[in-house]
C-alpha cells in the first residue's frame, strides 16, 4: 500500500493526545492490587491493577500504576492510619489517578489519592460474606463444640519460626512448672501467602492428629499489613472443621476476625494463649490436691470410726462374757446346792435305816456317796465345757457382720467385712467367696 500513512510515532502522538484530551483531569477507579513493589533507591511505589469478574476471577483488564516517592509516604500513611493495613496485594482499593501514555512505555496509571473507606468496606463484606457461608455450611460452631482436654500438654504450634510471638509463647509456657511437649509448623503469618501456607501447615497436623492435644495459632505484633486472611473463608473453613480444638493468638487489636469467630478458643496474644495453658493446668493441679486431701480425710473418718467400732464390739464382747461366766457361776453353785441337799437326804434316810441293817446301810451310803461324786463330776465337767473361752481355746471363733453374729454364709456375701474374736486377739476378714456362686451354677 503506498497510499497516505501514518508513521508509528504520530499514532502513538495522535492516541497521546486524545488521551490527555479525555483525561485531563484525575479520575477515581476501583480496582485489585495484584503486584506492589516499592523501590529502595528511588523510593517509587509501583503496582500492577487488575479487575476480576470473568469466569473462575480471570481478569477482564489489567493496568500499570505508579505512586512517585514524594506522595506515596503520605498515601501509603493515611491508608495505614484509616485500615491499620498496609497496601498490599489482594486489597480492592478506591484510587484517584490520571491517565498518561508514553510512546515508549505505553499506558500507565499515577495514583494521587487513595479512599480508605471503600477498601474497609470491601473488607467488612468480604468478612461478612464468609461468616455467612461457614454458618450455611454448618461449620461455622464445630471447633467451638470440640471438648478441650483437661489438660493440654502435647500442642502443634502454627507461627513463623522468627516470629517474636513465637518465641514470648515458648519463653512463658518455659516460665510455668508444668511440662508442655510442642512441636512447631512453620507458616507465613503475614502478607498474600499467609492463608495457603497455614492451610498447608494445618494438613501436615490433621495427618497427626492422634499425636496432639490441640493446636495453636499465634502470630505476634508488629506490622498489622495484610490480615486480611484472617477473615479468609477458606482458612476458617479449614478451622471450623479441624478435628482438634484450635487455640489463635494473633495479636491484633481490631474487631474479631472470622479465624478468632470459629477457633474452639480465642486470646488476643501468644503469650495469653500460653498463660491460658499453664493456668489450666494449675487449675486441674490444685483439684488433684483436693481429690487427694478429701481422699486422706475420708480414711481417717473411716479408720476412726472403725476403731470406735472395734472398741465397741470388744467392750460388748467382754461384757457379755462376764455375764455367761456370772450365769455359769450361779447354775454350778445353784447345782452344788442341790447335791448337798440330795447328799443330805440320802445320808438322812441311810442313819434311819442304820438301825436295820447295819452292813447293808454302810454298803448303799457307800453307793450313795460314789453315786453323788460321779453326778458332781459330771456337772463340773457340763459347767467347764459351757464356758466360752474353753469353746474358744478348742479352735472355735464367734464371727460377727456389723454387730450381729453370723450363722448363715448366705448372709455374708463376697465382700462383706468380717470381725473374728478367737481365744487369743481378734481379726478382721473380707468375704471373697460364700460358696453360693459354686452352688447356683451347679444348678
Amino acid at each position: 500500500m503506498t497510499g497516505k500513512h501514518l508513521t508509528l510515532s504520530q499514532l502513538q502522538e495522535r492516541i497521546k493526545s486524545v488521551i490527555a484530551c479525555e483525561f485531563s483531569t484525575p479520575v477515581w477507579i476501583s480496582a485489585e492490587i495484584s503486584e506492589i513493589k516499592v523501590n529502595d533507591r528511588s523510593g517509587h511505589c509501583y503496582l500492577q491493577l487488575v479487575e476480576k469478574g470473568g469466569r473462575n476471577s480471570v481478569p477482564r483488564a489489567q493496568a500499570s500504576a505508579v505512586i512517585w516517592a514524594g506522595q506515596y509516604g503520605i498515601i501509603s500513611s493515611y491508608f495505614r492510619g484509616a485500615t491499620g493495613r498496609d497496601l498490599a496485594v489482594g486489597l480492592n482499593v478506591l484510587l484517584s489517578v490520571t491517565v498518561i501514555y508514553h510512546e515508549l512505555y505505553g499506558l500507565s496509571l499515577r495514583i494521587v489519592d487513595i479512599d480508605p473507606l471503600y477498601t474497609l468496606g470491601d473488607l467488612e463484606q468480604q468478612r461478612l460474606q464468609a461468616i455467612a457461608q461457614l454458618r450455611e455450611d454448618g461449620v461455622f460452631d464445630l471447633n467451638r463444640e470440640l471438648p478441650l482436654p483437661v489438660v493440654i500438654q502435647r500442642i502443634a504450634i502454627v507461627s513463623s519460626p522468627q516470629a517474636a510471638g513465637y518465641q514470648d509463647f515458648i519463653n512463658e509456657l518455659k516460665a510455668s512448672p508444668y511440662r508442655f511437649d510442642t512441636e512447631l509448623f512453620g507458616a507465613f503469618m503475614q502478607g498474600h501467602g499467609a492463608e495457603q501456607s497455614i492451610i498447608d501447615a494445618l494438613d501436615k497436623i490433621a495427618a497427626r492428629a492422634d499425636e496432639f492435644d490441640a493446636v495453636v495459632i499465634i502470630r505476634g505484633g508488629g506490622s498489622q499489613s495484610d490480615l486480611s486472611f484472617l477473615n479468609s473463608y477458606m482458612l476458617s473453613f479449614h478451622i471450623a472443621q479441624f478435628p482438634l480444638p484450635i487455640l489463635s493468638g494473633l495479636g491484633h487489636d481490631k474487631d474479631q476476625s472470622v479465624v478468632d469467630m470459629v477457633a474452639a478458643i480465642s486470646l488476643k496474644t501468644p503469650t495469653a494463649v500460653a498463660a491460658f495453658l499453664a493456668d489450666r493446668a494449675a487449675e486441674f493441679d490444685a483439684r488433684l490436691e483436693a481429690a487427694v486431701d478429701e481422699i486422706r480425710n475420708n480414711v481417717q473418718c473411716i479408720m476412726s470410726r472403725s476403731e470406735h467400732d472395734v472398741q465397741m464390739l470388744g467392750r460388748l464382747l467382754q461384757e457379755r462374757i462376764r455375764s455367761a461366766s456370772i450365769r455359769s457361776d450361779m447354775r454350778l453353785r445353784t447345782l452344788g446346792d442341790n447335791i448337798s441337799a440330795t447328799a443330805r437326804r440320802i445320808y438322812a434316810a441311810a442313819t434311819t435305816r442304820l438301825d436295820h441293817n447295819a452292813d447293808s446301810l454302810a454298803e448303799r451310803s457307800m453307793r450313795a456317796v460314789a453315786a453323788g461324786r460321779t453326778l458332781l463330776e459330771q456337772a463340773e465337767r457340763l459347767v467347764a465345757a459351757a464356758d466360752p473361752h474353753t469353746i474358744l481355746s478348742r479352735g472355735y471363733a464367734i464371727i460377727r457382720t456389723g454387730s450381729r453374729a453370723l450363722t448363715d454364709a448366705n448372709a455374708a456375701p463376697a465382700g462383706t467385712i468380717l470381725d473374728i474374736t478367737l481365744h487369743k486377739g481378734k481379726l478382721t476378714a473380707k468375704v471373697t467367696d460364700n460358696g453360693k456362686e459354686k452352688t447356683d451354677n451347679i444348678h
